[in-house]
């Protein structure tokens, strides 16, 4: 019945035809759109890198797990990847990028950065210990004491028939001397006016000589006598000893001495410049002991 209705009337069936031809292509146009779109959605979605890392080099706390979340889709396998802040100038992870410009951390860099400061602490640690673990003497300890020791002079001076004795051996001096901030001064004013320009042990010396002349019997009893004894120092002579004002390292040198540092011996009362003396009595005829800076020392 259809086919005699569509031979009777053509124009119905090219009608039809026409109709099936534009629902044809209507069709293949959507699936070729929906081709190029899915092509594109591929081409954007970005390639991210396998980070295939050994698991005993990697820390710990650079790892996480694959999320498990149902509402989430699955991007390729992210689970040994460690996402940082994207790349950009200031970054503070030291992140770098891929070749579509995704920010990763490298773990390797990161791990070889937090051992280095670890070994940096387990060294310094290990230079505060001693070999039985237990915390190192702190160096300049036992000068900064040695120094506040100079800066303060004794009161009072040990000695015994022969010899000048430390503050420590106090218990074998056979007599002692009380000694005054006024003669504590004058002796440092001795010093100062007789080897400003001499080294330290010169200055030591000097000194030596004074509080060795102080404890002979054959010299004055009290170191006030024994620096104005006459023709015995110059600068008291030509009056330096009055003008001068002691400067720091003669007042440690002379603390020093006080302490007991010798710099000569015991029996050494004598010195002078050979280049400046204008009498050289002593010159020759003491015994000569040593020479310090410009000064000569004798016995």
């Amino acid at each position: 019945m259809v086919m005699k209705v569509l031979r009777q009337n053509r124009w119905v069936a090219l009608l039809i035809g026409a109709l099936f031809v534009s629902l044809s292509l209507i069709s293949l146009l959507g699936m070729q759109a929906k081709t190029t779109n899915g092509e594109e959605g591929q081409q954007e979605m970005p390639k991210f890198v396998m980070a295939a890392q050994a698991p005993e080099q990697i820390p710990d706390q650079f790892k996480t797990e694959a999320s498990t979340s149902q509402d989430r889709e699955p991007v390729s396998n992210l689970s040994s990847i460690v996402f940082q802040e994207w790349n950009k100038t200031g970054g503070k992870n030291g992140a770098f990028t891929n070749d579509q410009g995704i920010g990763l951390a490298d773990p390797h860099k990161l791990y070889s950065q937090q051992t280095m400061k670890a070994a940096e602490e387990k060294k310094k640690k290990a230079k505060s210990q001693t070999a039985d673990g237990k915390p190192a003497k702190q160096k300049g300890k036992h000068v900064v004491k040695s120094q506040a020791k100079s800066l303060t002079p004794p009161t009072t001076l040990f000695f015994t028939r022969t010899n000048t004795l430390t503050q420590d051996q106090k218990d074998k001096a056979t007599w002692t001397y009380d000694l005054s901030a006024e003669e504590l001064l004058l002796l440092q004013k001795i010093v100062m006016a007789e080897a400003e320009g001499e080294p330290y042990e010169g200055k030591v010396a000097v000194a030596n000589v004074v509080i060795n002349r102080l404890r002979s019997a054959n010299f004055p009893d009290t170191i006030t006598d024994v620096i104005y004894q006459k023709h015995q120092f110059s600068p008291v002579a030509n009056g330096r000893l009055k003008r001068v004002q002691p400067n720091e390292e003669t007042i440690k040198s002379v603390n020093a001495a006080l302490h007991g540092q010798k710099e000569v011996k015991d029996d050494t009362y004598f010195f002078l410049s050979l280049k400046l003396a204008q009498d050289l009595t002593v010159h020759h005829s003491r015994t000569f002991v040593k020479k310090i800076g410009n000064h000569s020392f004798y016995k």
